[in-house]
């Protein structure tokens, strides 16, 4: 992992629209985070948390939630893109999210990003970027989002 692509200013932001970002550096989905995820949000479908009962599963273990994949992107994404030198940043939102493929327990994810457009708001600027993560090891990723957010210069 080489280190984030630092942007201080929209102009900069402008300029990478279509530049591959990443990858970040792999992060390891193990039980502990899985059962963590679905104590916070009130989700233990056995799938995710019975390792007994999910080893004769549909995936041969536990796997994690989709939305704890797409929860590390506040994780993953600074590792190959940073804003810095704005007044204020905020997650606007996601405007699409796709899960491809499961995230077995034990597996090991890391993200790129591609800057997709860059418009004005108000006094600052919407940036969409689409956020790939994907499993070692694996064809297909496990999360594909399009992710908005907003900086104020």
């Amino acid at each position: 992992m080489a280190g984030p692509r630092i942007f201080t200013s929209a102009e900069e932001l402008r300029a990478g629209i279509g530049e591959p970002l990443g990858p970040s550096g792999w992060l390891e989905v193990d039980q502990k985070r899985i059962d963590l995820f679905a104590d916070a949000t009130g989700d233990h479908q056995w799938i995710h948390v019975d390792p007994e009962r999910a080893a004769s599963g549909p995936f041969g273990s536990t796997i994690a939630h989709g939305y704890l994949t797409l929860s590390l992107l506040p994780s993953l994404v600074p590792q190959i893109m940073l804003v810095e030198g704005m007044r204020m940043g905020i997650n606007y939102g996601v405007d699409k999210v796709r899960f491809p493929a499961p995230v077995p327990v034990g597996s090991r994810l890391r993200a790129t990003a591609l800057i997709t457009s860059v418009t004005e708001v108000g006094e600052g600027v919407q940036v969409a970027a689409t956020v790939t993560v994907e499993r070692e090891g694996a064809e297909k990723p496990v999360c594909v989002a399009e992710s908005v957010s907003r900086y104020y210069f």
